[in-house]
């Protein structure tokens, strides 16, 4: 380490923070690594779910550690017009089991909870208290942060585990459910069956606003978990404003937050699917090249990060396409429409679309046929800009 406190230090303990650390952990043990997370815990409260085929075999060799539920008998959706059930394996991680993986899996010493950081540079961190850190390379990975950079609309979803008395009876999870009331946006509702007794069960919004009224929240899941006759102990809960981005200029966005000779990853670095957020991918992948490259000075490391996320920016584009018709092309209520007719194409093209590797053919056949939105709405949605994701006009994240 050359007399530094350590070779790489990562700052944010969120999911790309921690894969980026296993990754190193496992290819590269003989590296001193530090995870800085401000909060008590790594992963903070949320939960990640992936399709068994968005990874490959190196991509499910780094996720392998992680206690997970795993569901091998398909999914289903619901929308107005049909219900499918689709057959591809479904797996879901909770953030309690991603912090227990990493603190075993990690050198100890090298998890720093409740860890507040004042400022970054290419030789270190310093803490919010004065401590000194210093490290041959620095990787940002502490969230998106709000810019004027960026365009777009807002996911806001409110969830909560469910504990009931007796077995509830449900054993496929139900990746959307949208015959539920369309209110203010896209609406749809995540139930995910996580033992003969346990439910997670998330009411989903893709709306115009950040805003998060969990009281309102409350009660839709309340009056969802009754109708279906589901009752019992609340053992967890989740809320979350994720942003849905549809297009900006991401050069400047890259100028703002970048501080120089840091390297960014995650969701700051724009390491992110801008229409679906299902992020497990993603970060795996940008981890294990992380990790191929770890020998490299913080400034080359900074420097191939951001060439890696103007690629995947260049590469995503056609997502935030389909996010600004979403957003643009139909009434809050009507949104519905675009995913289910997207949910009537074939499987193969559903599940490359949610691990962001559409191909030519599947964004032909996502475009052409019979549009869920006037085509002339369309055109107009996509000539016109989309509020920042910093608009003052919009309401307060609560």
């Amino acid at each position: 380490m050359s007399g530094q406190d350590c070779d790489i230090a990562i700052i944010g303990g969120g999911l790309s923070g921690g894969l980026i650390a296993l990754a190193l952990a496992q290819q590269r043990p003989d590296l001193s690594v530090l995870l800085m997370e401000a909060g008590e815990e790594l992963g903070g409260n949320h939960r990640w779910s992936w399709f068994a085929t968005d990874l490959g075999a190196a991509d499910k060799a780094l996720m392998a550690p992680f206690r997970k539920t795993e569901w091998s008998g398909g999914y289903e959706v619901h929308f107005p017009a049909y219900s499918r059930t689709l057959e591809a394996d479904y797996r879901s991680l909770a953030s309690p089991d991603f912090a227990a993986t990493l603190a075993r899996e990690l050198q100890q010493g090298a998890v720093m909870t409740g860890t507040r950081v004042a400022a970054l540079d290419p030789g270190g961190v310093t803490l919010a208290d004065g401590r000194r850190i210093s490290a041959r390379t620095v990787i940002d990975c502490r969230g998106i942060a709000e810019t004027s950079s960026l365009e777009g609309g807002w996911q806001v979803f409110m969830g909560r585990h469910l504990r009931t008395p007796a077995p509830h009876g449900v054993s496929t999870p139900v990746i959307m459910d949208a015959k539920v009331a369309q209110l203010g946006g896209y609406r749809f509702v995540y139930v995910l069956p996580l033992g003969a007794c346990d439910l997670f069960i998330e009411d989903t919004y893709y709306q115009d606003s950040p805003e998060l009224d969990r009281s309102t929240l409350s009660a839709r899941l309340d009056e969802y978990a009754a109708a279906h006759g589901w009752a019992g102990e609340l053992v967890g809960h989740e809320t979350g404003v994720l942003p849905v981005i549809t297009g900006g200029d991401f050069a400047a966005y890259q100028a703002a937050h970048r501080v120089p000779g840091v390297a960014m990853a995650g969701a700051r670095g724009g390491f992110v699917h801008p229409l679906t957020s299902y992020t497990v991918p993603i970060a795996v992948k940008v981890a294990l090249a992380i990790a191929q490259d770890a020998d490299l000075p913080g400034d080359q490391m900074a420097a191939r990060l951001e060439a890696r996320a103007r690629e995947h920016w260049r590469r995503t584009g056609f997502y935030r396409m389909l996010g600004k018709i979403l957003f643009g092309a139909a009434t809050p209520e009507k949104r519905y429409g675009v995913f289910q007719r997207f949910y009537r194409l074939n499987e193969p093209l559903i599940e490359r679309f949610y691990s962001a590797r559409s191909t030519l053919a599947d964004q032909a056949r996502v475009l052409t046929g019979n549009p869920p939105v006037p085509i002339s709405s369309a055109i107009r949605a996509l000539l016109s800009s989309s509020p920042s994701l910093d608009d003052p006009n919009r309401k307060t994240l609560s």
